[in-house]
Formats: structure tokens, sequence, C-alpha cells
């Protein structure tokens, strides 16, 4: 078979899912794992989530709504802005592709930061764009470095705030001072994914932006604070001229049914929201301090995970926990070899991290 495919999709390397928990079990003869690696909310979906899920589970022949329109209405009223400056995705990702489908042509630039978000990057090539790449400074986006790498090929800027994996956010007054240098037409696209667990005083209110000189959009999800990664159903905020030009290129009913009531039912739950939050800045305080006392040096964080510098080969501990049946990520594929990420858990998680990192520390150093 003689298939002709273009040097970019050829050289695109696919994004590395991890291996099932089930199947990691297996593999090390371990049982009752906990994952402390994925961002993921351990407290679990929301109770009206299921409930409105299972209710829902009747309807399964029936083609999703289009338009998202109730989950469209109850978003839109939440943040006091229209529908028509929301667009829905199979998870934030999709937006992501969405921009990238609907302004990068093959030779435009799209400028990103490392470590950050892989699918950014990975979305561009497949566009046949070009990506231009900024090292984090200080763990930072290093704002005045972008800044220097625009030209008329730019399109899109992506910054991820806060930033995956070091936990950073942006300023508001050293973000305000970029957009107004960056040309009008360029997109400045803000991953907010994490932004529910950000001090509110440090976040930054994307309504501001949207529909300045240089517009700015907005990428979230349902997947972190609201705790229904399983479903896929992710969000952009943007001016109502860029969300039709997503709507273009976007698949009709790529929000699922169950992904929609889900979402409509987890965002109505403030209950689970708040505890959520409550447990995640209990546990980042609790656990910067037990793991500190462990002599491993921890990094401040605005998200539900933070990085670890654990002073030893991270791939070796994260190799050694697995065997005391918790899951952490080793950042080595970030350029970090010694740090590892570590998702808050419940308080129980919390604990259980705890007392196998203090053995495998005990052995390895």
């Amino acid at each position: 078979m003689k298939l002709s495919v273009s040097e970019n999709i050829k050289t695109l390397v696919p994004y590395p899912p991890g291996k099932p928990l089930k199947e990691l079990e297996r593999e090390y003869g371990i049982s009752n794992s906990i994952k402390m690696a994925s961002n993921e909310n351990s407290l679990g979906p929301s109770p009206r989530a299921v409930k409105a899920i299972a209710m829902a589970l009747a309807n399964l022949h029936r083609y999703p709504d289009g338009s998202c329109y109730y989950l469209a209405q109850a978003l839109a009223k939440k943040l006091e802005i229209s529908r028509e400056e929301l667009v829905f995705g199979n998870g934030s990702n999709e937006i992501i592709e969405l921009l990238a489908g609907a302004f990068v042509c093959p030779g435009d630039e799209v400028i990103t930061s490392h470590p950050s978000f892989l699918v950014y990057q990975s979305m561009v090539q497949a566009k046949n764009g070009i990506n231009r790449v900024v090292p984090l400074k200080n763990m930072r986006h290093d704002l005045e470095a972008i800044f220097g790498m625009v030209n008329n090929k730019t399109r899109l800027i992506f910054l991820d705030n806060p930033n995956n994996p070091t936990g950073t956010v942006l300023q508001k007054k050293e973000f305000e001072n970029f957009l107004a240098r960056i040309p009008e037409s360029v997109i400045v696209v803000l991953d907010e994914a994490y932004v529910d667990f950000v001090e509110p005083a440090r976040r930054l209110d994307v309504r501001k932006y949207m529909h300045a000189k240089t517009p700015v959009v907005s990428l979230r999800t349902f997947s972190k604070a609201y705790g229904i990664a399983g479903l896929r159903v992710g969000y952009g905020i943007m001016t109502a001229e860029i969300a039709s030009y997503l709507h273009r290129v976007r698949q009709p009913f790529n929000v699922n049914e169950l992904a929609q009531v889900g979402a409509l039912a987890s965002l109505e739950d403030e209950e689970h929201y708040e505890n959520t939050l409550i447990m995640t800045r209990e546990g980042i305080a609790w656990l910067t301090k037990e793991i500190e006392s462990l002599g491993c040096r921890v990094f401040p964080s605005q998200t539900n995970f933070f990085l670890v510098d654990v002073g030893v080969n991270a791939k070796m501990i994260y190799e050694k926990m697995l065997l005391e049946g918790v899951i952490i990520r080793a950042m080595t594929a970030y350029g970090y070899p010694d740090y590892v990420r570590i998702t808050v858990g419940t308080a129980e998680e919390n604990k259980r991290l705890i007392t196998a990192l203090g053995k495998v520390l005990a052995e390895v150093r």
C-alpha cells in the first residue's frame, strides 16, 4: 500500500494516552490504587449530574441538540454574556482544533510556550502551520519573548493561564501591557482550564478583553472543577464574529447528549463545585507542608495540581510510587527530569500519598 501523506502529518506525534488504571494494576500486581496524575476532580462528578444523565439514557436514539441550547442559555446567564459568544466542544481540546481550522493556513505561524499543553502545537502542525515555541522564564510565560516572535504571519498566541504543568498565572497589568502591543490581526487565546481554582483576585476577566483591539478568546472545561472529564465537554468564550467562523468548521452534534445534560446539572450544583474548591485549597496547603517536611521543594500553584522537585530521577520515583499503588506524573517529558506533578486528592488519598512518598524517598536517598 502506497499512501500519499503530507510531511506535516507524517511527522506529527500522537498525543500519548496513559494506560487504563486496571491495566496498570494488572501489570504491576497491585490493587486499590489511587490516581493523582491527571488533574481530575477527586470528589467525582456531581450527584445531580449523575442523576440527570441516568434520566437521559432513554433518549440515546435521538441526536443531541447541535446548538447546546439549554447549556448555552444557562452558561451565558452565569457569565453575563450572550449565547452567541459561546462555542461548545468535545472538551476544550476541540475548541483549540476549531481555532486552528478557522484561522491557520499553511505557512501561518502560531506562538506557544514550553512547557504547556501539547495539543496546541499538534493542531497547528496538522493544519500545516508553523509553531513558534518560547521557553518559560522562571516557570512563567515570557511575554516579552513572545511579543518578539510576533510578525505578519502570526495568527494565534496560546497562553495557558494557569500554566500546565507549573501552575503559575499571568498578572493583570503585565497581560494588559502585552495585549496592547499585539497586532489586531492576531487572536490571543487564554486557556483557562484551571481558572476555577485561581484566587478570585488573580483571575483575568476575559469579558474585558474579548472585544479589545486585539481579540481574546478564553477556553474552559467541565473536566476539572466540575468533575465530568469522562463526558468531554468544554467551551470557548469569544466575540460572536470569531464564534461564527468556528461554527463553520465545527462538526454538527459535536457535544453528545449526555455531556450536555451532565454539564448543565453540574453547572447548577453549586454545593459540589464549592466543596471541590475547598477540598483543593485545603489539600494543597496540607500537602505542601507535608511534602516539604520530606525534604522536597514544592512550587506554589493556582490549580488543583502542583510541581514537586524530588531531587532525584522522577521516572524512578514514578515507578516506585506505582508499586505503592499511587499514580503520579513524572515531568521528564516536559524538561524537568527531577520533578513530579501531583494532583490534589481527597484527604484520605493525600495521606496515602504522603506515606508512600516518604517510604519511596527513604529508599532512594
